[in-house]
């Protein structure tokens, strides 16, 4: 705590944001002043706050957190400390980790399933490189969730009608948007790298410095707030949703992903000779095996998988390729010390601590099951058949039946997870949509 402290002194700071990711990743806690949070008292939230659906519901499944409804104590994370910059008041956030009143870490909290796959990989003399990639639309202010999205008006007094991608202009149409969230940003010491415009209409993407999972989780963590955030004081919104606007490509999470031997510090992907190595073949392997029952992480909600079909900038199947985006797995071209591999299924709705705990926990069961993958694909991956669930029902279905998963992921975690999205399942499917009353209406 002396870290947090000499923190707050030196920003004058007065009032704190406690907060932790539950499992959609929206941050969860509670403002406290500054006198209170330097008294020592540790923060306590219920446990049922980790499988709140993102309706507000809970499962009927009182066991999943006690039946009870026991409190989780809340321990802040030194290293996560940062000024929140669009404040009025000088205010600090926090991100926190759960553990119960023995010192036991809650185990259906998103940062710790991250922190225990990371440990088996420490455990193996491994340490794990991320880098994401985080697509997003900008849209105008709507303030009616059954009016369709519409891209927002620029500096020009004109909002974008067709598809720029990689368009200075388009971007320099937010330039004041963007000149905040890189202020933002640089305050929080979030290391953003480099900002181009995506294929849809005014949809965006950021990529981050590659580093160590957990700081990048809670990087992407932090940063959702503060694109929203920065969005709103421009009069628009910034949306992570997977697929907002139809006819227009869906909002990815690409994460870069290599591995290095901690003890000397070599690429453990690269022989010697500069060579792929059978570790490299095997982590390819567990990301094929296992991306199906991990598609409920990966792709966590009914709107997901609209994102995931033919031809819309998006793989629908687990092939691997050179250099080729119509797949699943795409090997970048790199020198043999930078080789890594690319997952570019999940989407950018997901829990950044659980994809990035999910796709390391494929990899790592794939080496040390030493599985071996399908020869690279050089051709058009649309061309192939689906290879991923079609719809989160059939994901949730792979992913209960999974046991390798839940062993490394934590077997209370998967069924946790498992209920809750189960929950929003059946809160979405007892919608009747527009789609069903225009065509069904009158015509069946």
């Amino acid at each position: 705590m002396h870290d947090i402290d000499e923190f707050l002194k030196k920003h004058h700071i007065t009032e704190i944001e406690a907060i932790i990711p539950d499992m959609a990743g929206i941050a969860r806690g509670k403002i406290i002043p500054r006198s209170k949070f330097e008294s020592g008292e540790s923060m306590r939230l219920p446990q049922a706050v980790m499988i709140q659906t993102v309706t507000g519901e809970y499962p009927e499944d009182g066991t999943l957190t006690g039946v009870t409804d026991p409190d989780m104590v809340c321990v802040p994370d030194p290293s996560t400390i940062r000024i929140i910059p669009w404040a009025v008041d000088p205010t600090a956030q926090v991100i926190h980790d759960c553990v119960h009143f023995d010192g036991t870490p809650v185990a259906i909290s998103p940062r710790r399933v991250l922190r225990r796959v990371l440990e088996l990989y420490k455990a193996r003399g491994w340490k794990p490189v991320i880098a994401p990639e985080l697509e997003f639309y900008l849209v105008d202010m709507n303030k009616d969730p059954d009016l369709p999205l519409q891209p927002p008006v620029g500096r020009t007094g004109r909002a974008e009608t067709g598809r720029q991608s990689y368009s200075i202009e388009a971007v320099n149409e937010f330039d004041p948007l963007f000149e905040d969230i890189y202020e933002y940003c640089d305050i929080q010491e979030l290391e953003v790298d480099t900002l181009i415009h995506e294929v849809g209409a005014a949809q965006m993407e950021i990529n981050f410095m590659h580093g160590d999972p957990l700081k990048l989780a809670d990087s992407v963590f932090l940063f959702k707030r503060t694109v929203r955030e920065a969005a709103l004081r421009h009069k628009m919104y910034a949306t992570f949703m997977a697929k907002p606007m139809e006819g227009e490509p869906g909002s990815a999470m690409h994460m870069h992903q290599s591995i290095v031997d901690e003890e000397s510090g070599q690429n453990i992907f690269a022989s010697a000779d500069g060579k792929p190595t059978a570790l490299f073949d095997s982590y390819i392997a567990g990301l094929q095996k296992y991306t199906p029952a991990l598609m409920p992480i990966f792709a966590p909600y009914i709107n997901s998988y609209r994102r995931l079909s033919r031809f819309m900038a998006a793989p629908i199947n687990v092939q691997w390729g050179y250099d080729n985006r119509t797949v699943g797995f795409r090997i970048p071209h790199s020198r043999p010390a930078a080789r890594r591999i690319e997952n570019r299924i999940p989407g950018v709705d997901c829990n950044p601590y659980l994809a990035i705990a999910a796709t390391l926990a494929a990899g790592y069961l794939g080496m040390t099951q030493r599985l071996t993958p399908t020869r690279p694909l050089s051709s058009d991956g649309y061309a192939l058949p689906y290879q991923l669930p079609r719809n989160l029902e059939e994901g949730l279905t792979l992913m209960g039946a999974c046991e390798p998963l839940s062993e490394i992921l934590g077997d209370k975690f998967v069924k946790a997870f498992l209920a809750l999205k189960e929950t929003e399942y059946e809160a979405f499917f007892r919608v009747i949509s527009s789609w069903e009353r225009r065509h069904l209406l009158l015509h069946v």
